[in-house]
């Protein structure tokens, strides 16, 4: 009997340690899916669609001289600048951020992000799971990157 309590044991720990090898995704950024939208590059990396129960994070591409759309957010998000110098405005306060800067938008936040320049700009984005996106005329969306 003893040694049937290991063996099980032993399978036991095996096969929850495959379970969680199931969910531990690398995700090559060649392997990207990507999204246009309001004239930028939505590429998901993290989300429930890749095996996240409670977070989500993607690249988001701005083109050059692009201009983004107001919205509310409805979970908190982190957005990093990785490259050029886009315009965060939050809760109507407009701030240029450059590469390595962070801003945080809170929950229900009013939020745009617009790059005026002419160079590209680029950030990654972290929220969680469930993330809407309240439009001007009221209308909510569910972004793909985020399910």
């Amino acid at each position: 009997m003893f040694i049937l309590d290991i063996l099980d044991k032993w399978v036991d720990h095996k096969v929850k340690l495959l379970v969680y090898m199931e969910v531990l995704v690398f995700v090559p950024q060649a392997e990207g899916i990507s999204f246009e939208v309001h004239g930028s590059r939505f590429l998901p990396y993290v989300a429930p669609a890749r095996g996240s129960a409670q977070l989500c994070a993607w690249r988001l591409d701005l083109p050059a001289e692009t201009m983004g759309t107001a919205h509310r957010v409805s979970h908190e998000e982190v957005f990093l600048v990785l490259e050029g110098a886009p315009i965060l405005t939050i809760n109507d306060v407009a701030r240029e951020l450059l590469p390595g800067d962070v801003a945080f938008f809170p929950v229900g936040a009013k939020v745009k992000v617009d790059n005026p320049t002419h160079i590209p700009a680029a950030a990654w984005v972290t929220t969680s799971v469930g993330l809407k996106a309240e439009m001007a005329d009221g209308e909510q969306i569910s972004p793909p990157w985020v399910r």
